[in-house]
């Protein structure tokens, strides 16, 4: 990975939408070279896709809950076991193994406390190995990654 494709990255994640004769502009390239450069990023695996990024207030999903959980067991299998079943929540935006008094670090999105208690007593605390989880509740979104 050279200085154009790293151009090409920061470009493409502030617009992924903006055209390759625009981003060969920005990058000090010809359209080609810069098509076969974002061709090979996504070929490599560098580049994993494009998307929308949508505003989650105007879709009702503006309640955000972070959830630690701690495991019963924590040996490879039920490891894999949680990981695998945790991606089947849709309202579990992230999830991150930690280290820490706790095992994982959950960003959950709901429109509101009442469906964020159904996920986490329905889903989230039914998961393999689960012995308790803790919520804390955002109150104000001040910085989030676009993706």
């Amino acid at each position: 990975m050279d200085e154009f494709d790293r151009k090409i990255l920061a470009n493409l994640r502030r617009d992924g939408r903006m055209t390759f004769t625009e981003l060969a502009t920005r990058v000090g390239l010809s359209k080609t070279p810069c098509q076969q450069r974002v061709k090979r990023l996504v070929d490599s695996g560098v580049i994993v896709g494009f998307r929308a990024i949508v505003d989650p207030a105007r879709v009702g999903l503006d309640h955000v809950a972070f959830t630690e959980v701690k495991l019963s067991d924590t040996r490879e299998q039920a490891l894999k076991d949680f990981n695998r079943a945790v991606r089947q929540i849709p309202e579990v935006e992230e999830c991150h193994m930690i280290a820490s008094s706790f095992d994982y670090l959950l960003k959950v999105r709901t429109p509101d406390i009442r469906r964020y208690r159904t996920v986490l007593g329905e889903k989230i605390s039914t998961l393999p190995h689960v012995a308790s989880t803790s919520t804390f509740v955002a109150m104000e979104t001040v910085r989030e990654s676009a993706g």
